[in-house]
């Protein structure tokens, strides 16, 4: 007979499991039939029940028109509300509704029926009790039918990987389904593990529990396993991070479902089981940022971004694009990002509309006129330069653009009455040591200084490291590993908080609605991860021979990021991950002065002392 498509050979079966997948293949034809027959057979046990199995009272005649004709029923009921045509999955939780409801459809009539018409031809108990086992027996076909086939599909077939899935939940669930469903029967399900105590004992789809993660080398030992799937879609990096390091003592490959927001509410299929990713290992988080429902404030109104084409500014622009503005205008000085921010959303880039502009930040004239010409009611100030080592050597680029470029769009905002101005930072603006940080850190103060004279509610943004952001570091391991090494680590010791560039863009979305003017908002980005630690696992995936160097801190780098500056108090008031922070304002006329200092080391400098006398332990100083 051969393998089929689905990658299971029948002849290795035996006779009565052949059945079931040989029957498999027509159950489009076979499954209404058997229903059928269900309805025959419950209705001539309910009606010779009721008459305590005396043959002799049933008239048989009458009994063979009301089996017949609820089978007759059943099949038509069945085909008008989709179950006889593949609408749902076979043996779901969904066929077995609709399958209940053809019954209890088919039943009700068939009383009826029996009581005016056929003046009861069969006694209305029966009629009530063959409705209920109707049921029974096509819901114990379906069982059996799918029971048979998983178990079966299993020893019938020769897989690439065999499997423990991490997880006996929903996600558990799903995968296993998919796994035994899928066509190319390349993956097989041999195993379940799950930390939670309560499920020490279950069983799924004739898997047993176990054991936790202390049992993952254990149980890849025992059942000859060479993969583990992490089939939790709400499962953080941390979590991620700790099983794939357990799976690869165990020499383990390890494989993931989608987050959460990646599945969309959708049900798992064979396409999204997958391998780690960066995000998977570095950027997941568990947020409910509940966006949709906070970003009422974007429909219908004008929206702009400065910084357009860049890594947040670009993924800003195709977030905002679902809420439906009523006009969202780019502002880039890069024509080439403007061009690839509209193919990614429009899929086409004509370049040939107003609410493309080119124009940069430094340029206060060219600013003020966008600002009049489009009139946005809602502002996104996503425009800077962020390269750490670069910055340190060229400070006063920085100064153009971090503090003066963000002085000039919030004297433009607020020229023409915007609504909601978020400005986005960083975590190195939090008690900063660098260039980067410096001026990051007086944008937020700036921003906060308007905030207490404009009309509308302005407010920043703190967050670290974005995954997929352009000249991140995890692009320059890849590069240095295709290249052969070595790959260059400031410090073993040094660590950054990650994100994915989707949730850094959801918490600025966010904080446009949550925060109060003059706030700083800080997303809680779980624990900092080593940048060594990253460095050794790209390499140890890469399976090259490839040395990791260390070559010692740059200027302005820290160790460790922090989120907080010593004196800034964490409050949480409206999200458990989402902080408010006041910043001290510095005024627009603060900075004017800051290019007059001769030489890089002089504006350094100015920069770090600016900030200080900023903050508010310096001011208590000064006044004691």
């Amino acid at each position: 007979m051969g393998v089929d498509s689905r990658g299971f050979d029948p002849a290795r079966m035996s006779p009565l499991p052949r059945v079931f997948v040989i029957a498999s293949r027509q159950r489009a034809v076979l499954q209404p039939v058997l229903d059928a027959l269900a309805w025959i057979v419950a209705v001539v046990l309910a009606v010779w029940s009721r008459y305590d199995f005396e043959s002799n009272r049933v008239h048989w005649g009458h009994l063979f028109v009301i089996a017949v004709g609820a089978a007759i029923l059943q099949l038509v009921v069945g085909w008008a509300i989709g179950l006889y045509r593949g609408r749902w999955r076979f043996g779901s939780f969904e066929e077995v509704a609709a399958l209940a409801e053809a019954v209890a459809i088919t039943g009700a009539v068939g009383a009826l029926v029996d009581l005016e018409p056929l003046d009861r031809w069969v006694p209305a108990s029966a009629m009530i009790m063959a409705t209920a086992a109707a049921l029974v027996l096509a819901s114990a076909i379906r069982y059996l039918w799918r029971l048979n086939l998983e178990r079966y599909r299993r020893d019938g077939r020769d897989p690439d990987e065999r499997v423990i899935v991490f997880g006996a939940g929903e996600g558990g669930l799903q995968a296993l389904d998919v796994l035994l469903r899928s066509p190319d029967g390349s993956m097989l399900p041999v195993a379940l593990l799950d930390d939670d105590p309560g499920k020490a004992r279950a069983r799924l789809r004739h898997l047993k529990v176990l054991g936790g993660r202390d049992r993952i080398g254990e149980a890849a030992e025992e059942v000859e396993a060479t993969t583990l799937l992490i089939a939790i879609p709400s499962a953080g990096s941390t979590l991620i991070r700790e099983l794939s390091e357990l799976a690869g003592e165990a020499g383990l490959n390890v494989k993931v479902l989608p987050s959460v927001p990646e599945l969309l509410g959708g049900e798992i299929g064979a396409g999204d089981i997958r391998p780690l990713s960066d995000a998977d290992l570095l950027g997941r988080h568990v947020i409910d940022t509940e966006i949709d429902s906070i970003a009422g404030y974007i429909a219908g109104k004008r929206v702009l971004v400065t910084g357009a084409g860049g890594s947040i500014g670009s993924e800003l622009c195709r977030q905002i694009h679902r809420f439906a503005p009523e006009l969202l205008i780019m502002l880039d000085r890069d024509e080439s990002a403007l061009h690839q921010v509209q193919m990614s959303i429009e899929g086409r880039a004509m370049l040939d509309t107003r609410n493309l502009v080119v124009c940069d930040i430094r340029d206060r004239e060219a600013l003020d006129a966008v600002f009049a010409e489009h009139v946005p009611q809602v502002v996104f100030h996503a425009a800077a330069l962020k390269h750490l080592p670069l910055l340190e050597m060229w400070p006063a680029e920085a100064v153009k653009t971090n503090v003066w470029g963000t002085n000039h769009v919030l004297d433009a905002a607020q020229a023409v009455g915007v609504e909601r101005f978020v400005n986005i930072s960083t975590d190195k603006a939090a008690d900063p040591q660098s260039v980067l940080g410096y001026t990051k850190r007086l944008a937020e103060q700036l921003t906060a200084a308007i905030a207490a004279t404009a009309e509308g509610t302005y407010l920043s943004v703190r967050f670290g490291n974005v995954l997929g952001s352009r000249g991140s570091v995890l692009t320059a391991f890849r590069a240095q590993i295709e290249a052969g090494g070595p790959v260059t680590v400031t410090h073993p010791d040094v660590e950054r908080y990650f994100m994915t560039v989707e949730e850094a863009v959801q918490l600025v979305v966010q904080a446009g609605a949550l925060g109060e003017s003059g706030e700083v908002l800080v997303l809680d980005m779980g624990e900092p991860v080593k940048i060594a630690d990253v460095a050794q696992r790209l390499v140890e995936q890469s399976k090259r021979p490839v040395r990791v160097v260390y070559t010692g801190l740059r200027p302005g780098e820290k160790l460790s990021e922090v989120l907080f500056s010593p004196d800034e108090v964490d409050r949480r008031p409206k999200h458990p991950m989402i902080s408010h922070v006041d910043v001290p304002p510095m005024p627009g006329h603060g900075i004017g002065d800051l290019l007059v200092q001769a030489g890089r080391e002089a504006l350094v400098q100015a920069l770090a002392a600016r900030c200080r006398a900023g903050s508010p332990a310096s001011a208590d100083a000064g006044q004691a």
